[in-house]
């Protein structure tokens, strides 16, 4: 600062500049500035409000890192109400579309009819204010009339202007020139949204730490913006679109149509999403060729989509057409039937699994998605059905991606009748009675009765699967089966199976109770690293117990060991030294390994010599990990690779050997195939340890 540059001057003109090249980054993905430049400006313009806290500005860039605490959500009445839209999943339903327009114009009007195409974007619905060029209120959508005041979480969203015009220009000037005219008062409708990547990023870092994850992109968005303390909003990647002007004034030559809207939202800074047409009505056939194929679009956008969004694109034409109950009638959201569905939630039940953990299902309607039939879906957790108020008898949207579980995306709340009732996790497991626990800070449910049939079942089926015992000849069927007549109380009595018995059974011949037993045989002396995984203890995958069997002898020696020599173990940690600690301080499970060890199962561990050998196939290579791993958590995968001599590293280069690669790969990905690096699926990843 200069001697004649006033401090308020001085401020002005770091708060334009910060703004400037944030907009460059955020929203324009083209910075100027290195991060270390920009961090100085940033940090100079807090050292000059702290100095000058009377001058410090609402709309300061620096209120971006958040941490206002509110104490509820006060209500915000719109100036103009937030409509949905009309579903169309068919050309022949876009062609109706259109002659219902053409009927409801005066015949001059028809041949002016332009349509602009727009993505209809999966995230949570805002409302913008801005006063003489000041973002003053954000605001929910609510129930379209009336929202929630969230202004301060969505002050800490980067792409979001504080301050209008923006700088779209390309202007190289540390302050920007605004070539747009600044309206007295702008409110803007938008969508605030989570890339897919940015989204699984966070939850990987929430799986590690043990935290909470999001079911989706939308919730997280919508949960993160609906946080009490804004400094935790700010943490959380969030991004926003805008695509409608709900109020202008000020504006001497305001614009007349939407493609137009959206070129002048652009110009003031405000993200635009580029993948926008617009079609004459000549054009019509196009547009609806267009829409046919706008699935192929989607799977190439970061984000997610639940369909295309057609406009007329005059307003004049808009108003004239005016609304019919809550949906506009120049409007229409275009799905197609392949992957979402709208049906009826008949009722919730709830599941136990091997841990333990008792999961809510959808009970549905059946409705076809993709080409199959769909009758239950899951629900996720207890808070999710909360957060998203699901309540039983609701009209829910169901969504299916391929071989993936079906899964309730939300509930339509604008089309409950009032019978809609909310619902409650049994206090008591319903196999059982057994009394249900939710342990502190987390999010499932549990039966702790180990006893419990059902949890009994999934375990043995898991105990007895290929990446546990691998037992030939013992499948889910054989588990489910042997519980319920009694054989099997505990995981030890699937060595100790009353033959006898069995060989008397409907569907047991001889030759099969003879592979049966031999595969129970066989079991018996797989590595001790097989038979705890087998027991299902928390965090302990096949990796896991490889490592930990590694560092000691026999099962009785892991069983004396503490969590501090556990932690010591590379690969381990705290979290799953405490994990082994207390599985193996219960009385029960004690009493489980000396069963085990009395019928004959092996105990032993493999020698630190073999452990050796295994570890040297991936000497001297270089590895990074994306995505997300069948059976492997990312640190699990990391210990994998290091425990047989490889190297993980975090980002692809020229010097990187392999990528091992799982769902929504992503950018790394991309840079590997550029850079021609060996990718790499878990199974081959296996593979190549076994070499």
């Amino acid at each position: 600062m200069t001697p004649s540059t006033t401090p308020l001057e001085r401020l002005t003109s770091l708060a334009a500049a910060v703004r400037y090249h944030q907009h460059r980054y955020y929203v324009l993905d083209d910075p100027e500035l290195s991060d270390a430049e920009f961090d100085a400006l940033f940090r100079e313009l807090q050292r000059l409000e702290a100095e000058h806290p009377e001058l410090a500005s609402p709309n300061s860039p620096t209120v971006r890192v958040g941490g206002l605490i509110a104490e509820r959500f006060e209500k915000v009445q719109h100036p103009a109400p937030i409509l949905s839209l009309a579903n169309a999943f068919s050309p022949e339903d876009m062609h109706a579309w259109r002659e219902r327009l053409r009927r409801l114009l005066p015949e001059e009007e028809q041949a002016k009819l332009a349509y602009v195409v727009e993505p209809k974007f999966d995230g949570l619905t805002v409302v913008l204010h801005y006063a003489d060029g000041r973002f003053v209120l954000g605001a929910t959508r609510g129930d379209g009339e009336v929202g929630e005041n969230i202004t301060p979480n969505l002050r800490t969203v980067r792409v979001l202007p504080l301050t209008i015009p923006g700088h779209a220009d390309t202007s190289t000037s540390d302050t920007p020139t605004p070539d747009t005219p600044t309206p007295s008062r702008l409110v803007i409708r938008g969508e605030a949204y989570v890339t897919v990547a940015d989204f699984d990023a966070f939850n990987r870092g929430q799986e590690e730490q043990g935290e909470r994850t999001y079911a989706n992109p939308r919730n997280f968005a919508a949960g993160s913006l609906r946080l009490l303390d804004s400094g935790i909003s700010a943490r959380r990647p969030l991004r926003l679109w805008t695509y409608q002007i709900l109020i202008l004034e000020g504006m001497a030559d305001p614009p007349t149509t939407h493609w137009e809207s959206l070129a002048y939202l652009k110009g003031l800074g405000f993200p635009v999403a580029d993948d926008v047409r617009r079609f004459t009505d000549e054009q019509f056939d196009e547009l609806v060729d267009y829409l046919a194929h706008w699935h192929d679009l989607r799977a190439q956008l970061p984000y997610e989509l639940d369909g295309m969004v057609v406009k007329v694109d005059s307003l004049a034409q808009q108003e004239r057409l005016g609304f019919t109950g809550k949906d506009p009638r120049w409007a229409v959201a275009y799905k197609t039937g392949g992957e979402e569905a709208a049906t009826k939630l008949l009722d919730i039940t709830v599941k136990v699994g091997r841990t333990g953990a008792v999961t809510p299902n959808a009970v549905l309607k059946p409705v076809a998605i993709g080409g199959v039939t769909v009758s239950a879906a899951t629900l996720h957790n207890e808070d999710y059905i909360r957060e998203l108020d699901i309540r039983v008898g609701d009209t829910v949207l169901v969504k299916r991606a391929g071989d993936v579980i079906p899964k309730v995306l939300r509930p339509l709340p604008e089309l409950r009748d009032g019978s809609e009732q909310p619902w409650q996790m049994p206090s008591v497991c319903p196999v059982c009675g057994q009394a249900l626990v939710r342990p502190e800070g987390e999010v499932a449910t549990y039966c702790v009765n180990n006893a419990c049939p059902e949890q009994l079942m999934r375990k043995v089926e898991y105990f007895v699967g290929k990446g546990s015992l691998d037992i030939v000849g013992f499948g889910s069927r054989q588990a489910e089966l042997f519980v319920e007549l009694g054989f099997i109380h505990d995981l030890a009595d699937v060595f100790d199976l009353p033959w006898e018995t069995l060989a008397e059974m409907e569907g047991y011949g001889e030759k099969r109770v003879q592979n049966l037993r031999a595969g129970i045989d066989a079991a018996k002396t797989r590595p001790a690293a097989r038979l705890l995984t087998g027991l299902g203890i928390r965090f302990v995958g096949s990796v896991v117990a490889e490592i930990v069997m590694a560092a000691y002898p026999d099962i009785p020696a892991l069983m004396a060991a503490d969590e501090e020599s556990l932690s010591a173990i590379e690969g381990v940690g705290p979290k799953i030294a405490a994990s082994l600690v207390k599985f193996f301080a219960l009385e029960p499970n004690r009493l489980l390994i000396d069963k085990f060890t009395r019928l004959g199962v092996r105990m032993v561990g493999e020698t630190r010599e073999v452990a050796d050998d295994i570890a040297q196939p991936f000497d001297g290579l270089t590895f990074v990990i994306t995505g997300t791993l069948p059976t492997m958590g990312r640190d699990e995968a990391k210990a994998f690779i290091e425990a047989r001599g490889g190297k993980v590293t975090g980002s692809v280069s020229a010097k990187t050997d392999f990528l091992l690669a799982g769902e929504k790969a992503g950018s790394k990905l991309e840079k590997a195939e550029k850079l021609g690096v060996a990718v790499l699926s878990e199974e081959a990843l296996r593979e190549r340890a076994e070499k």
